[in-house]
């Protein structure tokens, strides 16, 4: 699904944009998913995990921009990449109610608003779309991301214990949150 593009205010005074991700993206998401698996360990993948091939990510794209249930947002300041927020549907019939939201941002750009925003459209678009639950995972330790979920509506109704283990052996609990649309 393609959105129109949105101007947002960021609290350092920087303008920055919203709009759907496009094919031409590709190359930069690709580099953007091992950057930021690379900087924190709140995400599912490490980085050499990420072996999508241009052309896959260039399909993964197109499918989402065909799709009138999927979104892809992506946030640019300065004409620079800087995060995105993924919509994905969790299937038809009886799950068609429900969708996952994903997002991630460069760690330079955190704590500027930019999540609350892309988090904020993306809900939007949810309830445009017609889902009526959104969904979403993270780990219990990523107190910034839980307490922003939580301020847009989100609520933890489980813990997954053990649900990732980090190359040193460690393991991350996360919680399982849902907002009703």
């Amino acid at each position: 699904m393609k959105v129109q593009a949105k101007e947002i205010l960021l609290r350092d005074g920087r303008k920055g944009i919203i709009r759907s991700a496009c094919k031409e993206d590709s190359e930069h998401l690709l580099e953007y998913l091992k950057i930021t698996s690379a900087e924190t360990p709140y995400l599912a993948k490490e980085p050499e995990e990420i072996t999508l091939t241009l052309e896959q990510e260039q399909a993964f794209i197109q499918k989402i921009e065909d799709s009138d249930k999927d979104v892809m947002l992506i946030a640019e300041v300065d004409g620079r990449h800087v995060g995105n927020c993924s919509v994905c549907s969790y299937g038809k019939m009886r799950y068609a109610h429900r969708c996952s939201i994903g997002i991630a941002l460069y760690q330079d750009f955190c704590h500027l608003g930019i999540g609350q925003s892309l988090l904020s459209e993306a809900l939007r678009l949810t309830g445009e779309i017609g889902y009526e639950q959104a969904e979403l995972e993270v780990v219990t330790s990523n107190t910034p991301a839980v307490k922003l979920y939580e301020k847009l509506g989100f609520h933890i109704y489980g813990t997954h214990l053990r649900d990732m283990k980090y190359k040193d052996g460690s393991y991350a609990d996360v919680y399982l949150m849902t907002k009703e649309l």
